[in-house]
């Protein structure tokens, strides 16, 4: 196995939702698309690294769970990075929009998300891989309530009447990427924040594709520029 360093990977495997995969928004389209120079294959070409990148449009941690133990079986990696929580988060939008006087559920519940991610990265310990969590970049309100409303104003009006201020988007997606930043202190595991890398720039939202949740083009030269910054904090801190 290599040594244990983020700063020297021979084989890594990227395990996470559409951010990872490299998917936005095409802004003429309308439709999605795959970024080539998203921030895995950035990364990639700037380190040599050796990556496989199994992450699915759409994929929460409790799907991509199967598929990641296929890949260790066959790759057996020495780094795995992981990259979830955006979709567990989610609602399914058009359901509240045509009932927003009941009650509804995300797609994956804040405790079972927490115990699936420690078990996953606990696991990969286990096996003597280092997994690597990453926080979820920053959405923008405004836009995504637009998006998943498709644009209708009666839709969104019943959506903001279910969510009480179209804040608490910002706020309910924040609580699913403080928890990754939890697990990542309670199990010992490393982590790159790459939330707090967009929050401190001047507009986020500039790096955000009119979804409202995909980064675009700069968005991922971002992620990119984090996770080497990362790894150069590494191999200092190895060296020293």
């Amino acid at each position: 196995m290599a040594e244990s360093t983020i700063g020297n990977i021979w084989n890594c495997i990227v395990s996470g939702d559409s951010i990872s995969k490299g998917v936005v928004l095409d802004e003429a389209g309308g439709g999605y698309s795959i970024l080539e120079d998203n921030y895995v294959s950035l990364v990639q070409r700037k380190t040599g690294t050796l990556v496989r990148n199994v992450s699915r449009f759409g994929s929460t941690l409790l799907r991509g769970k199967g598929r990641l133990a296929r890949e260790i079986a066959e790759e057996r990696p020495d780094i795995v990075l992981i990259e979830y929580g955006g979709n567990e988060c989610d609602f399914d939008w058009l359901d509240i929009a045509a009932h927003p006087e009941t009650d509804h559920s995300p797609k994956t519940d804040l405790e079972i998300f927490e115990s699936s991610l420690t078990e996953t990265v606990q696991g990969l310990g286990a096996e003597g891989i280092i997994p690597v969590l990453m926080t979820l970049p920053p959405l923008d309100a405004d836009r995504f309530l637009t998006w998943v409303s498709r644009s209708d104003p009666a839709a969104e009006g019943r959506i903001l009447k279910w969510l009480g201020s179209v804040t608490k988007i910002y706020w309910w997606q924040e609580r699913y990427s403080a928890l990754i930043a939890k697990v990542a202190r309670k199990t010992g595991t490393r982590s790159i924040d790459v939330r707090g890398a967009f929050l401190g720039c001047y507009d986020f939202r500039g790096l955000i594709c009119q979804d409202g949740i995909h980064p675009n083009a700069a968005g991922h030269r971002l992620i990119a520029q984090t996770i080497l910054d990362y790894m150069a904090g590494e191999t200092h801190a190895l060296q020293h």
